[in-house]
């Protein structure tokens, strides 16, 4: 079973997020840069990003912030695109019959707005799961271990798509196999992956070979 990541892996929304997560975290008085935020938040759960930059600022970050963050993300969504050439990765993976699913640490809210967006949705229907479902979100392994659980996959013959570090950490400490997608990420961040990838249509031949 393939275990696709969400941003930055299938919709192209990791630049948006990262770019207004670092808006708001500046006007709350903790200064970040686009660059920054990417560094210390990409590919975590908003739980963890907000016990991270609260233990930096030595304050609560305001109440609403998440909701103002969402809000922001979703009417930019509006313009969200599929990661170049995933599309026809999934359409060789439905040819062949390989199962696959989602495993994000956005929310459930989150992650159907940008399937919907992309016109993803009902190809995952039944197979998301968030870091919502967890107790403890990536790095941690629960979620895909619970993704496996859930598909009754055995984590050995599991694959992982992921884009962070923390995404490629929880893969690893799942007892999967996973591949870098550098698209937007330093490729040296991704070097504990099985492969560091750069266009989607190397995938295919990467979980084939697996």
């Amino acid at each position: 079973m393939v275990i696709f990541d969400n941003d930055g892996v299938l919709v192209d929304s990791e630049r948006l997020a990262n770019t207004i997560l670092a808006e708001l975290l500046t006007e709350a008085g903790l200064p970040y840069t686009f660059d920054e935020a990417v560094r210390d938040f990409m590919g975590g759960s908003m739980k963890s990003m907000r016990e991270n930059a609260e233990a930096q600022l030595g304050r609560p970050l305001p109440a609403d912030l998440e909701d103002r963050y969402h809000q922001r993300l979703f009417d930019g969504f509006a313009h969200l695109q599929a990661i170049e050439g995933v599309e026809d990765v999934l359409d060789q993976l439905d040819a062949a019959g390989t199962p696959y699913c989602l495993a994000s640490s956005g929310t459930h809210r989150r992650i159907r707005t940008a399937l919907t967006a992309v016109g993803f949705l009902d190809r995952f229907a039944g197979r998301i799961f968030s870091a919502e479902d967890v107790a403890h979100g990536k790095p941690a392994p629960d979620l895909f271990l619970h993704a496996a659980a859930s598909q009754g996959v055995p984590p050995a013959d599991c694959v992982v798509v992921e884009d962070s570090p923390l995404g490629v950490a929880a893969a690893n400490a799942a007892g999967m196999t996973v591949f870098g997608y550098a698209g937007m990420t330093d490729p040296a961040k991704l070097a504990t992956a099985r492969e560091v990838f750069h266009k989607m249509s190397s995938l295919p031949g990467l979980i084939s070979g697996a």
